[in-house]
């Protein structure tokens, strides 16, 4: 048999892969992409049929040599990369430059893809190849065009007219817009306060609540009360009707069905991720390949999951099969529908050729790989397991009870309402999470106590519960990448690149895992949503996105589609470099005098942020921080019994980039600073210096941290809690107490070339107080 050589992308599928294949089979990895657009003007040549100028990227050079070296062995080459279109652009990069260098003589060349690692999968993809798509091949060369000629001819502009190093990507700034306008809804959002009001009831011993629905034969909306005195008021007037008791008036039963959800693709994937395990999807991603590619199940390495980027939700017929064989071994044979269920994937766009993200054997448990894997890939893999084995069972049944009660007459009525799940069918395994759920009692069935028709039940007490309106929350991961799925923005592989970026370029930071636009990312927004409105537009960039998928489906060529966004994207571009001035773009002008010269003051955008300051500089240098009063700003709080060390002046409470801070009130003339809270002393020695103390600091981060009482003159400064005990095997003066999730608390020794490290039985926070 003839020698043949197999390409994939990862080298950790290379063992595996050529132990299922044999000896007569040689696997290399290309390594992910080997060739990219030469990193200079003119890659991509639109006056030339947009030609493009590829060159390889170094960290591939070896190799590609090591590619071009096998191949001269064998007579078949196979190019098995990843079964998407980032796959098929590898396999024809790697195809392309072995043509260039005339290795490809009387060699046959074929396209394989394996959707899950295992040996059928393999085995049954190098019997049934196939050819390089071409039209797949286009998509992608159109997309790498369009990113690149955006980011060339977009970015410099940006330094032009506002800072330089800024960039800017034909699918990251509709995402940065998202994020800005939420911020933007947040900021203008008006508080208003209502009133509700609950009746704490019992009936046959048991308690149960009631909201009020009708108050003087009024139907109740969520502004009928929005006072305390009016709720005060209502109350009194409901006890006073009451008299001690409710009367039951109507109860109505009815049963529902809950449907499973569909099997993952990449984007719930995610959502489910970040929601149930805290990942974030750059996180998901990596975890998720991991299980893709393999994991040594002793002796032998075994792809768990199937490929992880995907939009289709099918499943294949002999996995479904296996996937009810084993509900009705593991749950019962009751809990298996008559039907096998499908799903219909929502994206026009779905490759349906594709699965859905499963178990590449649902007989695998969680539980009996969980030695062999990670923390985290046990965590996601438990997730895919429980979702596929969930969608293929019966619904869950609940019955629901909804009860009026009069209180006084019928023109004031409370509604109680619960539920219990009759079978629970899915639910038993696995319940879909939801992003910023208001009632926090979602997926908990509440119960309710026996009643009847025309019977009283006991009334305690009547609550008038005040309450705010609050505004959209910002976006987390999960629901960032929902909202561009919902949109049509970007693809299954392309959003964990897409929050990167953003986080990369500093236009938006993560706090409390949620999203908030920074001044530059807010700055760079405006310029491009006021001058570059169409290619910011959702429904712009979702078209495009739909364009490119129609040139993969070889419905449409990719020459003409370039055509058509670059010629009036050049136009705009060069019409804009000319009319945009700098400080229309990095200024915005306010209704308000400086108090120094009488000029205009304006919100302008500086090296640490936006401020307010005076439109007469360099003359008038006026300047305070956004969001700080002028008021303020010219009459600061001095801080009681503060006062400077290097002068005795008072110090004063200010406002900086970075929160509240003292300054000397001397300033400019002295210029000392310190923390508004004083360190706290741990009353741990330096070990270090041995004059000063370890002392209990917060970074501008907000993070805590450790350090010498004498710093700048000792520099010793450690992360974790400090204390007073010696290292035994080397020594050092003092210990730390180090938490992480798999060993918990320990005492160990902050010398990187000790290793000693014991439990700690103790409490952490009783260590220099709260960490």
């Amino acid at each position: 048999m003839s020698k043949s050589l197999v390409i994939v992308e990862s080298p950790a599928k290379c063992k595996t892969i050529e132990k299922y294949l044999g000896k007569d089979f040689q696997v290399l990895a290309s390594y992910g992409h080997v060739r990219d657009l030469i990193p200079k003007e003119g890659a991509v040549d639109p006056n030339n049929g947009f030609a493009m100028k590829y060159q390889v990227i170094d960290r591939n050079q070896r190799h590609l040599q090591e590619i071009g070296k096998a191949i001269k062995n064998a007579d078949i080459l196979y190019l098995a990369t990843d079964p998407d279109r980032e796959g098929e652009a590898i396999s024809w990069h790697v195809f392309e430059h072995l043509k260039e260098k005339k290795l490809l003589k009387d060699k046959l060349v074929q396209r394989v893809v394996f959707h899950e690692i295992t040996k059928k999968a393999v085995t049954e993809a190098i019997a049934n190849p196939t050819e390089l798509s071409i039209n797949m091949i286009n998509a992608q060369q159109a997309r790498r065009a369009l990113d690149y000629l955006v980011g060339f001819n977009l970015s410099p502009l940006l330094w032009k007219k506002i800072r330089r190093g800024l960039s800017a990507g034909r699918v990251q700034s509709p995402a940065l817009r998202m994020i800005v306008e939420r911020e933007m809804e947040i900021e203008a959002f008006k508080t208003r306060e209502y009133w509700t009001h609950s009746a704490d009831a019992v009936a046959q011993g048991l308690p149960f609540k009631a909201r009020l629905t009708y108050f003087a034969g009024e139907k109740l909306n969520q502004f009928s009360f929005t006072t305390e005195a009016q709720a005060t008021q209502v109350k009194q007037t409901l006890l006073d009707a009451a008299d001690g008791r409710l009367t039951v008036a109507k109860m109505e039963k009815k049963q529902r069905s809950r449907n499973p959800a569909p099997p993952f693709i990449t984007s719930t994937l995610q959502q489910e991720a970040a929601r149930k395990l805290g990942f974030t999807t750059k996180r998901t991603m990596m975890v998720a390949q991991q299980l893709y590619e393999g994991i040594d199940l002793g002796g032998e390495a075994v792809g768990l999951i199937s490929y992880m980027r995907t939009d289709s939700v099918n499943l294949a017929e002999e996995a479904i099969a296996d996937i009810r064989a084993l509900i009705s071994e593991k749950y019962g044979a009751s809990q298996v529908p008559k039907q096998p269920r499908e799903y219909k994937t929502k994206s026009k766009n779905a490759q349906e050729a594709h699965e859905a993200i499963r178990p590449t054997s649902v007989q695998r448990l969680p539980e009996q790989v969980k030695e062999r894997l990670t923390i985290e890939q046990y965590k996601l893999y438990d997730l895919i397991w429980k979702r596929t084995v969930a969608c293929q069972m019966i619904n869950a049944t609940l019955n629901q009870l909804a009860v009026d009660l009069h209180c006084g007459s019928a023109d004031n009525v409370f509604r109680a309402t619960g539920s219990t799940i009759t079978n629970p069918g899915f639910m038993a395994v696995y319940l879909e999470g939801k992003d910023d759920s208001k009632d926090a009692a979602d997926d908990q069935e509440s119960l309710l106590p026996p009643m009847e028709e025309g019977r009283p039940v006991e009334l305690r007490d009547i609550s008038a519960d005040q309450h705010f309106t609050e505004p959209p929350p910002r976006y987390s991961e999960a629901s960032l990448v929902k909202a561009l799925e919902e949109h049509g923005i970007g693809r299954p592989s392309t959003y964990a690149t897409i929050i990167s970026t953003l986080q990369n370029r500093e236009y938006v930071t993560i706090d409390s895992k949620r999203f908030y636009p920074t001044d530059v990312g807010r700055i760079v927004n405006k310029f491009l949503t006021e001058h570059f409105t169409k290619y910011v537009d959702y429904g712009f960039t979702a078209n495009l996105e739909d364009d490119l998928d129609a040139v993969a489906r070889g419905e449409k060529d990719w020459i003409p589609l370039m055509n058509d966004f670059w010629q009036p994207f050049t136009h705009l571009i060069s019409e804009k470099e000319n009319s945009v001035q700098r400080s229309d773009v990095t200024q915005e002008s306010l209704d308000e005098k400086c108090p120094e010269c009488g000029s205009a003051l304006s919100i302008r955008l500086g090296r640490n942020g936006r401020f307010i300051g005076c439109t007469n500089y360099p003359t008038c240098s006026y300047t305070r921080n956004l969001g700080e009063d002028a008021a303020v700003s010219a009459n600061p709080e001095v801080a009681e019994g503060r006062f400077c060390p290097k002068c005795s002046a008072p110090l004063v409470i200010k406002i900086g980039r970075y929160g509240k801070f003292l300054g000397c009130s001397a300033y400019p003339g002295c210029k000392h600073i310190e923390p508004l809270e004083k360190p706290q002393d741990t009353g741990v020695a330096c070990p270090q210096c041995k004059q000063g103390s370890i002392l209990k600091r917060k970074a501008r981060s907000g993070k805590i941290f450790y350090s010498c009482s004498d710093y700048p003159k000792c520099d010793y400064a450690l992360w974790d809690a400090p204390i007073q005990q010696s290292c035994p095997d080397c020594n050092w003066p003092i210990l730390t107490l180090k938490t992480t999730k798999r060993r918990g608390t320990e005492k160990v020794c902050p010398q990187k070339d000790c290793k000693y490290a014991t439990p700690y039985e103790g409490d952490p926070e009783d260590v220099n107080g709260p960490r």
